[in-house]
């Protein structure tokens, strides 16, 4: 027994001095950890500096209720009862019972309210024992930031979030996912709390050991007017044709800054919300809207002009043992501008497949010439991929060219195709559609964004020039005449496709759609562009592009024009016609070296020669008839006038 006393002395005597730093060190580890305090994410605010999503501090209060003395505990216990029923709404004894019964159990953290606001915090925390701090009176919180959106479910989507999970893996979404490792994340702050058992963990003081970093501030390009009309009018035809999902992008036709985007899918219980980024990530075949990129092809390669004829037969045509159809009955022989305005499938088609099918890569060159091959390179995660098949891919045979003319055996995203679009509304130049303006670390600019030219021009003036009036026809006399309006002027492309029709008899069973709308307003002098495509709108209240997509681009356009103020801006207001100038040197001259002699008058406007009289101190009698231009005075030129003389000026 002495020698295993003896053993046991030596043990504590080596881990006490010898190894005792090391096993100090473990302890502390298990017990005492550092903590990130996150950064306040930076605010994302619109063109106009409206708020779209900010960071809100949250706080949890709890009290160590064993670190108190007995003397405050038992002064104090009572009146922070008291304020936190009245705070809470809960009984006064209630909470007292539930403080103490934790003091009774060495219950270093009891969690008392949640969520509570910054002014909240800051009551509370001047509560009695709680102002006495964490050491004294017990006092613990907990800081968390939530992400909120001040205008709900509009362009929630967009606006987006970044979440990073416990695994520290990330989930980007939209404008705050796309720019927030970048601007908006900020740096961390860290903040030591001690193991208390039961997996709780206490701030060791109130201060931080590193305070964090908050991020910078971002300016997007969003309208917050444009917005809410974008958004309303695409919910309101959503819910009218039952449809499963939409999307509407308005966008600046000089700058391809992005205006308005909107994104509303169905739930299970029929409600539309921002479900997902349907405009930047779903590709899907355009139908007629690529129409107008087909007959731009051939007219850019001189291979049709717009007074071709092209024969559309009966609204039935065979293409390599496979039917084309038109709506109707036919149009017949019509000129290809015809064939345009009416979204005649066999007329595309037929100039297709007539020019290029023994030469196909010739089309092909002219659209990869216009990045339809390539995605936009858009700030958002997530662009969908466009599709352009090509000799030799999986889904190529000679039925693709013919198919491609109207919009099928491909697939673009809807910004992809409004890109295009507002390139023809923008005399050619093709812009990437920009997201973001600025980024602010309060009112300094960090970095600003300008507009960035993918392609210089897209085809020649008189291919734009044709391919414009078409646009327009088609609102006044076309497929989208439904549309068309005295009061204010449009131009694009109605556009319908089927959707889902790999087995085809089961798509006669349920036939599905997808409608769109594609072009810029006003026709003569654009400032947006717009499209709007809507998915699977019930066939029973319509599903034409002219009826269900098209009434969402008026509606936009319209109250954009009547809801909207327009600023014109004046370059300068010191314009100088060089021609008066010259007159008003000369007399002015003559005026100030002779005012004795009478100058010539004639010719000049009288108010001019009213003012030139007056400033040689003479009576001034003038005869106006007409446009007061003078032709003839009373005193001819180089007379040297009397005193108290009274000329007369005559004016017609």
């Amino acid at each position: 027994m002495f020698v295993f006393a003896l053993a046991v002395v030596f043990k504590l005597c080596t881990i006490q001095f010898i190894d005792g730093d090391k096993y100090r060190a473990m302890a502390q580890k298990r017990s005492i950890k550092p903590f990130d305090i996150p950064a306040n994410r930076g605010n994302v605010y619109s063109a106009d500096g409206s708020l779209l999503a900010t960071s809100i501090p949250k706080y949890n209060i709890a009290i160590d209720a064993v670190t108190s003395s007995d003397k405050n505990f038992k002064k104090y216990i009572k009146p922070l009862c008291d304020s936190l029923a009245v705070f809470t709404g809960k009984s006064s004894g209630s909470i007292e019972q539930k403080i103490k019964k934790a003091r009774n159990t060495k219950d270093q953290y009891l969690l008392l309210l949640k969520n509570l606001s910054y002014s909240e915090f800051i009551r509370v925390r001047n509560f009695p024992l709680f102002e006495l701090g964490s050491i004294r009176g017990g006092f613990v919180y907990d800081q968390i930031t939530k992400r909120e959106h001040p205008m709900g479910g509009i362009a929630e989507r967009s606006i987006g979030y970044e979440r990073i999970d416990e695994n520290g893996y990330a989930t980007r979404v939209g404008i705050d996912g796309a720019f927030g490792k970048d601007y908006l994340r900020g740096e961390n702050g860290r903040r030591l709390k001690q193991r208390i058992g039961k997996g709780e963990w206490k701030p060791i003081r109130d201060a931080n050991e590193i305070e964090p970093k908050n991020g910078l501030d971002i300016y997007t390009t969003i309208d917050v007017n444009i917005q809410d009309i974008a958004h309303h009018s695409l919910l309101g035809q959503l819910e009218k044709y039952e449809a499963e999902h939409g999307c509407v992008v308005v966008m600046d036709v000089k700058t391809g800054e992005i205006k308005a985007i909107s994104n509303l899918g169905r739930n299970k219980s029929g409600t539309y919300y921002e479900r997902l980024n349907y405009a930047v990530g779903e590709s899907h075949e355009p139908g007629s809207t690529f129409k107008v990129m087909a007959m731009m092809a051939a007219l850019e390669d001189k291979v049709i002009d717009t007074s071709t004829v092209v024969d559309t037969k009966n609204g039935r045509k065979m293409f390599y043992g496979r039917p084309i159809n038109d709506s109707g009955a036919g149009h017949g022989k019509i000129s290809a501008a015809k064939a345009l305005e009416v979204s005649s499938n066999i007329g595309l088609a037929t100039i297709i497949d007539d020019n290029y099918k023994n030469n196909p890569e010739k089309f092909l060159k002219r659209l990869r010439a216009w990045r339809l091959d390539k995605t936009l390179g858009v700030s958002i995660i997530g662009e969908g991929k466009p599709v352009i098949p090509k000799p030799g891919d999986k889904i190529w045979s000679r039925n693709a060219l013919p198919s491609m003319a109207y919009g099928y055996n491909m697939q673009l995203t809807p910004l992809q195709t409004l890109a295009f679009y507002n390139a023809i509304a923008n005399d050619g130049q093709l812009i990437k559609p920009r997201f973001l303006r600025a980024v602010k670390e309060f009112d300094r600019e960090e970095e600003v964004f300008d507009k960035e030219v993918l392609v210089n021009k897209i085809c020649s003036d008189n291919t734009l020039a044709k391919i414009k009036d078409i646009l327009k026809n088609i609102v006044i006399r076309g497929t989208g005449e439904r549309l068309y309006s005295e009061t204010f002027s449009m131009a694009g492309k109605t556009g319908t496709a089927r959707t889902d029709y790999a087995n085809y008899e089961e798509w006669r069973k349920d036939r599905k759609y997808v409608s769109s709308f594609a072009g810029y307003f006003p026709a003569e002098n654009p400032k947006y562009s717009c499209i709007v495509v809507i998915h699977k709108p019930s066939t029973k209240v319509g599903y034409y592009g002219a009826d269900v997509s098209g009434p969402v681009f008026k509606r936009i356009a319209q109250k954009i024009y009547t809801d909207t103020p327009l600023i014109d801006e004046m370059q300068s207001v010191d314009y100088k016609n060089p021609e008066v100038v010259q007159d008003f040197e000369k007399f002015n001259s003559v005026s100030n070296t002779y005012k004795t002699i009478m100058p010539d008058l004639i010719g000049m406007p009288a108010m001019d020669a009213i003012a030139f009289l007056e400033n040689m101190e003479v009576d001034v009698n003038v005869k106006l008839n007409g446009s007061g231009i003078i032709k003839s005075q009373s005193i001819a030129k180089n007379i040297k006038l009397k005193s108290n003389q009274t000329i007369v000026l005559e004016a017609s």
